[in-house]
């Protein structure tokens, strides 16, 4: 794995020499990359020595020649960097770092490295305690997070400044963790199709109006996006929604319940695993206006007839397929849950409580329960879309694992 070590300024600098050594250790190449701070706690040298490799320093490094070659190769050479790099760490990681990171500025060689690179990102701040904590920072910090970036907490301590408190750089063996996590989780669903459905779906009363729900698809993107880069084939069944299709991801718009029930279908049988993601509508107007239906003195009364249940429908011939549903509760989230993962006959249930803050519709974050059939249940805090979706795929791997470990007869006796 070729990893690229960004070293950002901070009295933690000397603690990444350590880091360097025990990533080599574990059969890693590392690339050193310094900021201009950074320079004034260790010195490119030891990087040097300890990588066996070239430390970048600058974006524009170098006396170039007469001919401006020299300046030319420096100038691009963040481009080279990026696309050979499996993974970029950035420890330490000051609050300038990542606020460069979180706004989009590119003014050194680390920054613009950043946003040239698709590589996945593990970022370990360390700072003074009081800049932790500011505002400022906690909001790059949950931007990153919505990005997919995997933060190493700072751990409590006393401080180079004198102070007590969080910003200390996390510990090696949580560093090395974070990595390996990352690392693992890149290429693991290579032998997976994921069917994942999203957003909303909308139910026409008459060429105006139509019944829908607050869905954004953010969690169904989030989720589609996580699993084309760990390697799946994805197919992504979308109701309306303004995001973008995610990279590597083959995407079907539909509008109705019907139109997804015939997209799922369609894609079910070729699918390793399915994920319902999707608020779909449970109800629809028995009859639909085929002119707009004007306004009256009288009262309107509109008859609702019952959706398709799309996943109890699949489901029941899901073979060793996994399935994972969605419940948006308001009430009785973990009892409403389990009720539905036998309904639906599901293997993961992914519960929340859409009232609860930083949950729910139109929110870059959520908070989920997990109820999966062998019985284990777990409760999430708060974290990105972006994280959450990791976390499901994790579960989803882990019941797969669970399914293959039993015995033939015992599995086609489920």
């Amino acid at each position: 794995m070729r990893i690229t070590l960004g070293v950002s300024g901070g009295v933690a600098a000397y603690k990444s020499a350590e880091l360097v050594r025990r990533l080599q250790q574990e059969g890693h190449s590392v690339q050193v990359v310094m900021t201009r701070a950074a320079r004034e706690f260790i010195t490119p040298l030891t990087f040097a020595a300890l990588s066996g490799q070239k430390v970048i320093t600058d974006l524009f490094s170098g006396e170039g020649s007469a001919d401006g070659s020299a300046n030319l190769e420096s100038a691009i050479e963040h481009i080279a960097v990026a696309q050979r790099t499996d993974l970029l760490v950035v420890a330490p990681a000051t609050a300038d770092t990542l606020a460069k990171f979180a706004r989009g500025i590119a003014n050194d060689f680390l920054s613009t490295l950043y946003l040239a690179s698709t590589a996945p990102v593990v970022v370990a701040p360390a700072m003074n305690v009081n800049m932790w904590q500011h505002h400022a920072t906690q909001e790059n910090m949950a931007i990153l997070r919505a990005r997919g970036v995997r933060i190493v907490e700072p751990g409590e301590g006393y401080l180079a400044c004198g102070m007590t408190g969080p910003g200390r750089l996390a510990g090696q063996e949580e560093i090395v963790k974070a990595i390996q996590e990352v690392m693992q989780s890149k290429y693991d669903l290579t032998s997976e199709t994921v069917l994942v459905t999203a957003g909303p779906t909308c139910e026409d009363i008459d060429p105006v109006r139509f019944l829908t729900n607050r869905s954004s698809g953010k969690m169904g993107y989030a989720i589609a996006e996580a699993a084309a880069a760990r390697g799946a084939r994805v197919v992504l069944v979308s109701g309306p929604t303004a995001l973008e299709t995610p990279r590597g991801v083959e995407r079907l718009d539909i509008r109705s319940t019907n139109e997804m029930m015939q997209a799922v279908q369609q894609h079910f049988s070729a699918s390793t695993i399915a994920i319902f993601a999707a608020a779909v509508s449970d109800y629809r107007a028995s009859k639909t206006s085929s002119s707009k239906i004007k306004r009256g003195a009288e009262s309107l009364t509109i008859h609702l007839e019952p959706n398709p249940d799309i996943i109890a429908t699949v489901a029941r011939e899901k073979g060793e397929r996994l399935v994972v549903g969605f419940a948006a509760e308001t009430d009785n989230v973990a009892e409403n849950a389990r009720k539905k993962l036998t309904a639906k006959n599901a293997d993961l249930i992914v519960a929340n409580d859409v009232t609860a803050e930083g949950a729910g519709f139109n929110v870059d974050t959520n908070v989920v329960t997990f109820f999966a059939r062998d019985g284990r249940e777990v409760i999430l805090p708060k974290l990105s879309k972006a994280e959450v979706a990791q976390r499901i795929l994790n579960e989803a791997l882990r019941l797969r694992a669970a399914l293959h470990s039993k015995p033939a007869a015992h599995r086609a006796g489920d």
